[in-house]
């Protein structure tokens, strides 16, 4: 489980995935999640500019990444 550290008050999900070396552009990030292949907190999410706070976690292809404040 990796842990990204948040820079400011929050960070958008396809921003997450990226910054956690999950997707390797914007472009397959958003892809992912309009698929429906990401979770947060448990729930499936398809909004790219979902924003993430302090302790959300993300799922996507087995990997967990837990947010940070």
């Amino acid at each position: 489980m990796e842990n990204i550290k948040l820079n400011d008050e929050f960070i958008k999900l396809g921003q997450a995935l990226k910054a956690a070396g999950l997707v390797s552009s914007g472009v397959e990030a958003k892809i992912v999640i309009v698929n429906g292949e990401v979770k947060v907190n448990g729930e499936t999410e398809y909004q790219r500019g979902k924003k993430l706070r302090d302790g959300d976690i993300v799922e996507f292809n087995g990997e967990k990444v837990v947010i940070t404040g």
